[in-house]
Formats: structure tokens, C-alpha cells, sequence
């Protein structure tokens, strides 16, 4: 009868998967077992699985630490072992399993896979990078009050840009030692191509603040359009990094959002004083090129004030 052994950590993920087609076998340290487990405190010949011709049982072979179900302390001797089952070994867990065992669901592949793959391509990922330090460069350029040169944009677009590579490298690290596919080029690649999304969101901000008056509601709307920018990109790397079922991927997403545009708001509304005699204001300076709307010239503003001025003059001179 088949039966199969996995190697599993204390989180449950799985290390390593078995299949036998016999009615014993060893479990230990000893390099004659069928499944050899590293753990110090695993004996040579620690315990068996065998198949009494109706039911598979664990069997311990006078081993020191002994070996219990699941992570509670009721010893495994002679338990009869139903699909599913964990043991404990020492420090080490193993699950058993039949060959009728139920799998969960299989996860859908995403429509857009090709287009995320897309972004990983060396041409694609460089030329993602090099406009990210570009345009960090260039609004360092436009922030800073002095005149720099090539050299003092270079060593801070440059720092930038790798700063902001750590947060896929870490997702990349964080899904390999959790047994996933890291990906890490996929993540590098998505991650940039959202980066670059934020200039264009950032420019669309001071678009609609020129364009518009402080009273006006399209400023506070548009807010919404980087916190959504972050769910997305959470949301990806979740989906490329880990095997994640939808409402998962969603609720860790959300959270990830929460977390950083909430912190964001926090640690500036403890920063904000009552009161301060250099208040900040709110401007955005652009060329009149940027202006949606259409506007007079300087002469036709002129003419129109003077109408203006002697029809107010006409008024008063007629209730005199």
C-alpha cells in the first residue's frame, strides 16, 4: 500500500515529500533509514511506519525523546495513523498522508502573467531602472536651491534608486526562505514599472493644484490615486512572491497600504505644531503651458480691468 511522508517545519511548510510502496518504514538519523532527518536530537533508529495489513501504525523504537502527535506531548506509540497525521521527532515534524489525501484548490493563473513576465526582460527592467534614477535626478535638480553638478545628481539619484530596490529584493528573500519561488527580477521589474507610475501620479497631483482652486474637490480626489498605486503593487508582489488565495492576497495588500499610508499620516500629524510663525504653503508653480483652462493676455486683462475701472467710475458718478 502507498503511503506518503513529508518533511514539514514547525510553521507547516513543506522541506521534503516521500512517496514508499512497502509496508515499513524507518525513520531516524542513521544513514539506513528510508527517511534520514538531520536533527540532533532524532535517534539512529527512531521509529517505523508499518502496515499491519489493515491500518499503518507508528512504531517507536526505544527511541530517547520519543515521538508524539502533532505538537501536543501524547505519545505516537502505536498510534494508527489517519491522512493528515503529524508527528513529532525530536525538534522535527512529519506529516503522513495517503494517496487519496484531498489537495486544496488549484489558483487560477492571472491573464496578465505575460505582461507581468514582460517586465523582468533585461531591456525592459534596465530601461525601467535608468528612467527611475533619471527622474529622481532631475527632481533633485528641481528641489534643490543651489547649483549642483552631474556628480552631485549622480551620487543621490543613484542612492535613491538602490533604496528603493530593497523593498523587492526583500519580498524576493522573504518568499525563498518560506520555500516559494523568489523571482526576484520579477519583482525588481514590477516594482520599477509602479515606481515610474508615481512620477506620473505625482506630475497629474501638481496638474490638478494648478489647475484648480484650494476649495475645489478634484485635489482631495486624487489622493486616492497613489494609496490605490500601493494596493496594486502589494497586491503583485503578493501574487508573484507567494501561493496566496484571492482574499489573502487582498487583506494582506489592504494591510500593507494601511500600514504605510496610515504610519505616513501619523508620524506627520505628530510632527505638525499648533502654531508656527514660518507657515507652510501649499503652492504649485508651473508655466502657463500647463494651464487647461483658457486664459487672457496680459494686454486683453489690461483692457478689461480699465473697462472695469470706468464702469465702476460711470456707477458712482451717476448716484453722485
Amino acid at each position: 500500500m502507498e503511503i506518503i511522508v513529508e518533511e514539514i517545519s514547525r510553521g507547516q511548510k513543506l522541506l521534503g515529500r516521500h512517496k514508499f510502496n512497502k509496508n515499513s518504514i524507518s525513520i531516524g538519523r542513521g544513514y539506513h533509514s528510508d527517511i534520514i532527518l538531520s536533527d540532533p536530537h532524532v535517534c539512529a533508529e527512531h521509529l517505523s511506519i508499518e502496515f499491519d495489513g489493515d491500518n499503518w501504525r507508528v512504531v517507536d523504537l526505544d527511541s530517547i525523546n520519543g515521538c508524539f502527535l502533532g505538537e501536543g506531548k501524547k505519545p505516537a506509540n502505536g498510534h494508527i495513523i489517519h491522512s493528515g497525521d503529524v508527528i513529532t521527532i525530536g525538534k522535527s515534524q512529519i506529516r503522513i498522508v495517503f494517496p487519496h489525501h484531498p489537495v486544496v484548490d488549484s489558483i487560477t493563473l492571472s491573464p496578465f502573467e505575460n505582461l507581468i513576465n514582460l517586465t523582468k526582460q533585461p531591456l525592459v527592467l534596465t530601461i525601467n531602472v535608468v528612467v527611475f534614477a533619471l527622474l529622481t535626478g532631475w527632481m533633485f535638480f528641481l528641489n534643490n536651491p543651489k547649483e549642483v553638478n552631474f556628480t552631485q545628481l549622480f551620487v543621490p539619484a543613484v542612492g535613491i534608486t538602490l533604496m528603493f530596490a530593497i523593498w523587492p529584493a526583500a519580498v524576493a528573500l522573504v518568499s525563498h526562505l518560506t520555500k516559494h519561488d523568489a523571482r526576484i527580477f520579477t519583482q525588481l521589474g514590477i516594482c520599477f514599472v509602479f515606481y515610474n507610475l508615481s512620477w506620473v501620479i505625482d506630475f497629474l497631483e501638481a496638474l490638478v493644484n494648478f489647475n484648480t482652486s484650494s476649495q475645489s474637490l478634484l485635489p482631495h480626489m486624487i489622493i486616492v490615486l497613489p494609496i490605490a498605486l500601493a494596493f496594486c503593487l502589494f497586491w503583485l508582489n503578493c501574487h508573484i512572491g507567494f501561493h496566496m488565495g484571492k482574499v489573502r492576497r487582498i487583506v494582506v495588500a489592504a494591510s500593507l497600504t494601511t500600514l504605510l499610508f496610515g504610519g505616513t499620516f501619523l508620524i506627520q500629524l505628530s510632527k505638525k505644531p499648533d502654531f508656527s510663525v514660518r507657515p507652510q504653503f501649499n503652492s504649485t508653480l508651473l508655466t502657463p503651458n500647463f494651464m487647461l483652462a483658457p486664459s487672457n493676455n496680459v494686454d486683453e486683462f489690461i483692457e478689461n480691468s480699465n473697462e472695469l475701472f470706468k464702469n465702476v467710475q460711470t456707477s458712482k458718478n451717476k448716484d453722485d
